[in-house]
């Protein structure tokens, strides 16, 4: 399971947002081996005045933050990233310096879906990738 949250200024986050999600979850498939039903993105487009970036940003600054169930090796996460920067500039437009990604992890007895414990779900993926 992996959840995706993007975070960017309403005005450039929205006329993306589809490209943004199929490259994204393209990312997501090739590193930690997703299938592509499973798909779960939340777009938080933000009003100039409430998405302060740091110095040398532009105003598509976009920051990526992906929670899923611990289990993925250094290599497999490192990789989700350098997918996710280059791919993101290469078909979005979003230059590096205006991406910021964060992976948060949890065990998957703090998960709930599908009416179980995420420990208990029987998973048509591999996590230990």
């Amino acid at each position: 399971m992996a959840q995706v949250k993007i975070y960017g200024i309403k005005e450039k986050l929205d006329p993306v947002k589809e490209a943004l999600s199929r490259v994204i979850h393209a990312c997501v498939m090739e590193a930690l081996q997703m299938p592509q039903d499973k798909r779960a993105h939340r777009f938080f487009p933000m009003e100039r005045e409430d998405m302060l970036a740091p110095g040398g940003r532009t105003d598509a600054y976009t920051i990526i933050e992906i929670s899923m169930i611990t289990g993925r090796s250094v290599e497999t996460k490192k990789k989700l990233v350098r997918l996710l920067f280059d791919k993101i500039r290469d078909e979005v437009g979003i230059e590096h310096q205006d991406i910021e990604i964060c992976i948060s992890e949890s065990p998957a007895h703090d998960w709930g879906f599908r009416g179980m414990h995420g420990d208990e779900v029987k998973l048509n993926y591999k996590i230990n990738v």
